[in-house]
């Protein structure tokens, strides 16, 4: 069962506490552990609450505060798009909604109100946030006064956005449907989506739901109560202006209304107050009187001696304008609307198939990661494990960049190599605004371990000639002593190959550190973070043409990799050809490699030799690989040698502008990774978290 859903509409006023109060309640039949949940809300806490989060939280006592039910203020993404932080945007609303899933099994979301004037950028906003929350989406569209073509539009439009952008929608409901018009409407919801693939529904109007209460008419239109400051709470379920003589107005009365007149119209105010009495006329909600007068004397005589007097309210405003801002009053449910709420939840019940919807939320598979909410829990998870990393290369303004935001960030602790002054020179150089009480620096020469390591290196490299005067030569060097440090213990993992040679920042590793029991070979993986998902790659950089045995360590090494990031691993090793078709040495030796990985880890979805259309496109894979675990859905790709892997990562990372993490070597007893000398700073960030996270499981 997915953990997740979110309400995204396609209009404001479309109705989204009858539709959150509904799949809430149905939830809370399954798990007691249910959050609500709103990315965006107008208003700053501060001054007033959100009302669908007071609600929600009121009624059904859900464990949690309002500040944990809302990501953003309207104000707060506006101030962070000036500055161009849209990312930002995204990662707070991200860790509020994570800290969410940390303590509740189900989360309902609601979408944002649409009340801001560039309504399609915050569709596309809701979009984004949607993705990279993982949840799937139930559409919510409105048909309150609309003819069937123009309620269904947006839907579609709604619809295809999410699907372009790999978001499952399991559900959509139209709501506020002209009950005459239901059964077009279902019929027309029907031809135009699958039933098999949707869950569909279509709400009628309630005219009672929609009704503000007289305290709302109050609020919102900043009027004086004159009468009846007892029965505000009564439902204005219609409008009257009366301009007309007393006479005709009466027969225009119905249930609840609400008579906007001039201040001025006595014979309206006692005329209507007698009807209010009598049996033979509905009751009134109140009387609303215009242009900021109140009644004669004489009247107010009256009215005052009535034992319990209807509201009577005065406005400023004249009684045109007044009429048109009291039909645009908005009519908000709150938790002490226990009969709006029973008839929601009613309603709800009776117009969505609810075992329908439960089971498409239920049998939903578990989404991928998207690249920002995976590189959201990397920072998260080396943020609550902090590790220490060491940086060979501390005179690059790169490495100074980002250690600058990763010490702000208080993700890892770091150690840079070199001369104090000289990092201290280069930081003032280049105007990076790094925090020089936090940053440790040590320069190998003059370290007071630099001997224990001199003879760390010695004994480790004696048996190949290495005698103590070429150990201290090499342990001045700043990739051995970073890795002498973390052979120590003295430091988590080394990240370096800014201004090195992966040779370089790979042989001492090779030398001191060594491979895992496990494994005879390094490799590496890129995490190719596309637009929807994350794959792994594998290896794109370290073994130019590996044996059939070091491919199946590869992929088994590569599916751990993925493993521990949060991948679900489903292993591709490609080729030219698919099964059982190709032949040839190439082939042969894929083919081998995948009955190797299979033997060792028959625990693992391992699938080779395989195409890549066949590992990543289901038709594909249905024609060439038929009922396959992994052809169509592969997560990790293991290529058959360097020179394919290292132009495909970066023909991918061109061409649709994926994000590449890595490279990350696997197979080593401690984190050593290596930068490629055209790294930018979010590379070295992301390697430097990455290298974290390594550190904590010893690979």
């Amino acid at each position: 069962m997915t953990n997740s859903l979110y309400i995204s509409t396609t209009a404001t006023g479309s109705g989204k506490a009858l539709v959150a109060l509904g799949i809430i309640d149905l939830i809370l039949q399954k798990t007691p552990k249910v959050a609500f949940f709103r990315p965006i809300i107008l208003e700053n806490h501060g001054t007033s609450k959100d009302e669908d989060i007071e609600l929600i939280l009121d009624y059904f006592h859900l464990q949690q505060t309002y500040e944990e039910a809302f990501g953003l203020c309207y104000d707060e993404v506006n101030e962070l798009l000036v500055r161009q932080k849209f990312d930002e945007i995204i990662e707070r609303i991200i860790n509020k909604f994570q800290n969410l899933e940390k303590k509740f099994d189900f989360i309902v979301c609601e979408g944002s109100d649409y009340l801001q004037e560039s309504s399609a950028f915050e569709f596309e906003l809701n979009t984004e946030i949607a993705r990279n929350l993982g949840c799937p989406i139930i559409i919510l569209g409105n048909a309150y006064h609309r003819q069937t073509e123009d309620a269904i539009g947006p839907i579609v439009i709604s619809r295809d956005t999410y699907k372009d952008k790999g978001c499952p929608v399991i559900g959509i409901i139209l709501n506020q449907a002209d009950p005459e018009e239901i059964t077009e409407l279902k019929d027309t919801l029907s031809e135009t989506f699958p039933s098999e693939e949707y869950s569909l529904a279509v709400i009628p109007y309630n005219a009672k739901l929609a009704s503000p209460r007289v305290k709302e008419i109050v609020r919102q239109l900043d009027a004086r109560v004159l009468y009846g400051h007892q029965r505000l709470e009564g439902l204005a379920s219609h409008v009257l202006v009366v301009a007309m003589q007393m006479q005709n107005a009466l027969q225009w009365l119905k249930e609840d209304s609400l008579v906007i007149t001039p201040w001025d119209r006595g014979d309206v105010i006692i005329g209507m107050l007698q009807a209010h009495q009598s049996a033979n006329y509905p009751n009134l909600a109140g009387i609303l009187l215009t242009a900021g007068g109140e009644p004669e004397p004489s009247i107010a005589r009256l009215i005052d001696g009535l034992p319990d007097p209807v509201p009577i309210l005065s406005v400023s405003t004249d009684t045109y304008t007044t009429a048109d801002r009291v039909h645009n009053v908005s009519a908000a449910l709150t938790a002490s609307d226990r009969d709006k709420i029973a008839l929601s939840l009613q309603i709800f019940a009776d117009h969505v198939n609810l075992d329908r919807l439960e089971s498409k939320i239920r049998d939903l598979p578990v989404r991928g990661l998207t690249p920002k909410m995976f590189t959201h829990n990397l920072v998260r998870v080396a943020r609550e494990n902090k590790r220490h990393i060491v940086l060979p290369e501390g005179t690059e303004p790169r490495i100074l960049q980002a250690a600058a935001v990763l010490l702000h960030q208080d993700i890892v602790d770091l150690t840079l190599l070199g001369k104090r002054e000289d990092i201290e020179t280069a930081i003032k150089k280049h105007g990076i605004n790094l925090e020089l009480d936090r940053l440790r620096t040590i320069e190998p020469a003059t370290d007071p371990n630099f001997e224990r390591y001199a003879e760390t290196l010695y004994e480790a490299r004696k048996t190949k000639g290495m005698n103590l005067d070429m150990a201290r030569d090499s342990a001045l060097d700043v990739s051995y002593f970073g890795t002498l440090m973390v052979y120590r213990g003295e430091a988590d993992g080394m990240v370096s190959g800014a201004v090195h040679t992966t040779q370089h920042t790979i042989r001492p590793a090779l030398q001191i550190i060594k491979t895992t029991p496990d494994c005879s070979v390094v490799s590496s993986v890129f995490f190719m973070c596309l637009e929807d998902r994350v794959l792994v790659y594998g290896d794109c950089a370290v073994n130019p043409d590996p044996t059939a045995e070091q491919l199946a360590e590869i992929a088994i090494s590569s599916a751990e990799t993925a493993r521990r990031f949060g991948i679900e691993p489903r292993v591709a090793l490609l080729s030219y050809s698919s099964g059982e078709s190709g032949t040839g040495a190439d082939v042969e030796k894929v083919r081998q490699a995948t009955r190797l990985a299979r033997t060792k880890r028959p625990d693992l979805k391992i699938e080779g030799p395989i195409q890549y259309d066949a590992a990543v496109d289901a038709a594909v894979a249905a024609q060439k690989m038929p009922g396959s675990e992994v052809a169509g859905k592969a997560t990790v790709f293991i290529f058959p040698d360097l020179n394919t892997g290292n132009n495909t990562y970066k023909a991918v990372q061109r061409e649709t502008g994926a994000l590449a993490i890595g490279p990350i070597l696997q197979g080593l007893k401690k984190p050593v990774n290596d930068l490629s000398r055209g790294c930018t700073v979010p590379d070295i960030i992301n390697t430097v978290v990455i290298t974290a996270i390594q550190s904590m499981s010893g690979q």
